[in-house]
């Protein structure tokens, strides 16, 4: 929530214009550009197929859409493996449109937070279950159950805020350490998967429309079935073109 109003920040994705514009007329604070189009768009496994070119793309077409709501794009996995490469491809979706870019890590990448706020790209950090890890992790996993876990990642929380992150994405986090997180540090916390008390609330829009019915996530929850009207539409279509002898 924005803290001393009580309003609760909405942050939602967008991949093209159309949608970009759509999240934009509607209110939506946050259009995050994220690497999770490699899953809910280009059909890949998990996001670390998607390259810096290709976020540079959806960037630039949402970028279109969008005329009042902060824009966000993910740094895809390996493009900020230094500073220096964090600097350099940072610009490159600041300049596709950008308003800030948003890489994933905690405590180890400080420096890099630091390097890029220094050279005037604004930064959202990421931490908790980290999309970009889940091969060498094995999986999706919670964040946060262990006490050590859990104060590592107020830490991370804290030095990411002291190096310039104007925001913390906070995925699946354990809810009463994301709340614990949210309270030490003073920029916003945007929550997924990681209870109701962070400062805002992001969701991949396919997960709310209903538009990948192959995989929805256990805290996503749907506001339509847009998979049944493509269905739907596209079935009415093909009957639609056929010569009325081949209907009957």
């Amino acid at each position: 929530m924005v803290r001393d109003s009580g309003r609760v920040i909405s942050a939602l994705t967008a991949y093209d214009f159309p949608t970009a514009k759509f999240c934009d007329e509607s209110g939506v604070d946050l259009v995050l550009v994220g690497d999770s189009l490699g899953m809910v768009v280009a059909g890949l496994q998990d996001t670390t197929g998607v390259t810096l070119d290709q976020m540079i793309y959806h960037t630039q077409m949402v970028r279109r859409g969008i005329e009042r709501a902060l824009l966000v794009s993910d740094l895809p996995y390996k493009t900020y493996e230094t500073a220096e490469d964090a600097v350099k491809n940072g610009q490159r979706l600041i300049d596709a449109g950008a308003d800030a870019a948003k890489l994933e890590g905690g405590l180890g990448q400080v420096h890099k937070v630091e390097a890029m706020t220094k050279a005037g790209i604004p930064v959202v950090a990421h931490i908790g279950m980290l999309p970009q890890r889940v091969v060498e992790e094995g999986g999706y996993k919670k964040k946060g159950k262990s006490d050590s876990e859990a104060d590592i990642l107020v830490q991370a929380a804290q030095d990411l805020e002291s190096a310039g992150a104007g925001a913390i994405v906070l995925e699946s986090i354990v809810p009463s350490v994301a709340t614990r997180i949210t309270e030490s540090v003073s920029i916003p916390t945007i929550g997924i998967g990681a209870g109701t008390k962070c400062d805002g609330q992001i969701r991949v829009i396919h997960d709310i429309v209903g538009g990948y019915p192959w995989f929805v996530p256990p805290f996503a929850n749907p506001h339509a079935d847009i998979a049944a009207e493509y269905r739907r539409s596209i079935a009415l279509f093909c009957e639609e073109i056929q010569p009325q002898s081949a209907t009957k």
